[in-house]
């Protein structure tokens, strides 16, 4: 433990007496310390943590260590208070930690599996028989910018922006190779198509489910499976502005070597298809089975089991050894630590885990600042005093700095009384606005350690004012073209 994180501890465990005077006030039973120390306290280390987390460019510190850290310093501050206060449930601070926990497993094991697969089919060479395919044909950079923005696009209202982006950029590193520019910009307008795609579907992202989970009735009638597509042409423009202006940055150039076909290894579309079918699960079991989509998800992962323990069976088929070799191969590069043919964990241990803590840290942290009352402290300030309109717009702002997923828990746990194209504008606003910066969205986070050194932070963010144009038009569009459901 760090010298910092002992004194905070030290001073908590000190002031403990005091604490039940401290804060005082209690809402609906859980404390309210956003005006005591412990809240400042908390908000303080949550943006130290951030501030590391964008330097990670220039101080090479894992992005997950100081969220990770941060998140367990932020919820013992939480349990020490609440120790405090002997009239309150002693599991209280247990029971909402264990709701985040439950938050961050679902998320986590849906992007498990997304990572599995798509590194399942880097190993069979998917990827770079893609690239191969594409330059082939004689696409340069600045058409396959277009391409894998337009494929992202449209592919995330059905497969989830997260996934999508992770698909997409896999493509990008495989075709772009060594040049860093095109990375860095295909990988901003991946994240940027990917967002606004997920933002006009129901199950684009995870945003819009909660908003369609909620069954909102307003006055132009619910808030259904159909409503979220005004917002098509929003979204579009959303992606188009900072894609065309981005374009002209692009490098004028054909990607070097690799234009020599690449063959695919036995099982590579079958590990496609299945990758299709296990989004296809994990849609169902939430729109007709009504279950998490991450059970469908981890349904899925069984599907790419099965067919792995398929091919190590039939691996003397494409070995030429007999059935007798292999097993005596499978024993001995089992003792080495080297598996023979297809070994579907090998794929697990390869997950980006770097990103996966990244985002305990997050969703603990911030799931802590929302528990000690800030969250609920800014959507009553925002909706009360602002109006709809301009808290909507910041709602999107606020997501690219805080995960959107506990922006719009709060909007929602408020209910604040709005028309049906307020709450498809701040559907908008949340799916879109985590694109102004690289920690902004999963899809980002996830991009940052998928290209690790290519795309940065600081990357992204020299392009954040070209982005925001794009938020803007948005926002503008969607305010003239459906005006009638305002």
């Amino acid at each position: 433990m760090t010298r910092t994180a002992s004194t905070l501890l030290f001073l908590a465990i000190s002031l403990l007496p005091g604490l039940a005077l401290a804060s005082a006030s209690v809402e609906g039973e859980r404390l309210d310390l956003t005006g005591n120390w412990v809240g400042f306290t908390a908000l303080a280390i949550f943006g130290v943590a951030y501030l590391l987390v964008m330097a990670e460019e220039f101080t090479h510190l894992r992005k997950s260590k100081p969220v990770i850290l941060a998140a367990g310093l932020i919820w013992a501050l939480i349990a020490l208070v609440y120790q405090g206060h002997p009239e309150l449930p002693v599991t209280m601070a247990e029971e909402a930690v264990r709701e985040n926990l439950l938050e961050y497993a679902e998320l986590m094991l849906f992007l498990l599996v997304a990572m599995t697969y798509i590194n399942a089919m880097d190993e069979r060479n998917v990827f770079e028989a893609l690239r191969s395919w594409l330059i082939r044909k004689g696409f340069g950079f600045r058409k396959l910018f277009w391409i894998t923005g337009l494929l992202a696009f449209f592919i995330s209202p059905v497969a989830d922006n997260l996934t999508t982006a992770l698909l997409m950029c896999a493509v990008v590193m495989a075709v772009g190779g060594d040049n860093r520019k095109f990375v860095l910009l295909a990988c901003i307008n991946i994240v940027v198509a990917a967002n606004a795609g997920g933002a006009f579907s129901p199950f684009g992202d995870i945003t819009t489910l909660m908003v369609w989970q909620k069954g909102i009735e307003t006055a132009q009638g619910a808030v259904d499976f159909w409503a979220f597509f005004v917002l098509f042409i929003p979204s579009l423009v959303n992606w188009g502005i900072p894609a065309a202006i981005m374009h002209f940055a692009v490098p004028d150039q054909q990607p070097e070597g690799g234009g020599e076909p690449v063959d695919m290894k036995r099982g590579a579309l079958p590990i496609v298809g299945l990758f299709l079918a296990t989004i296809v699960t994990a849609v169902s079991f939430h729109n007709f089975l009504h279950m998490p989509p991450v059970i469908g998800m981890l349904t899925g992962l069984a599907y790419l089991q099965f067919f792995g323990y398929y091919l190590k069976k039939t691996f003397h088929k494409e070995s030429g050894m007999s059935p007798e070799q292999v097993r005596e191969e499978i024993d001995h590069d089992a003792m080495m630590g080297q598996p023979l043919g297809f070994d579907v964990f090998q794929k697990l241990a390869r997950a980006e885990w770097d990103t996966l803590l990244f985002f305990y840290g997050v969703v603990l942290c911030v799931g802590g600042l929302g528990f000690i009352g800030y969250l609920a402290m800014a959507s009553e300030v925002m909706y009360v005093n602002w109006g709809a309109t301009p808290a909507n717009v910041t709602v999107g702002i606020l997501s690219a700095i805080v995960d959107n997923i506990p922006v719009m828990f709060a909007v929602l746990t408020m209910m604040p009384d709005m028309s049906m194209g307020q709450w498809m504008l701040v559907t908008l606003t949340a799916g879109v606005g985590g694109s102004l910066l690289s920690i902004g969205s999963a899809a980002g986070v996830a991009l940052m350690g998928q290209a690790r050194g290519k795309y940065t932070f600081f990357g992204h963010l020299k392009w954040t004012p070209v982005i925001a144009l794009g938020y803007a038009g948005s926002v503008l569009v969607h305010m003239w073209i459906n005006s009638s459901i305002f």
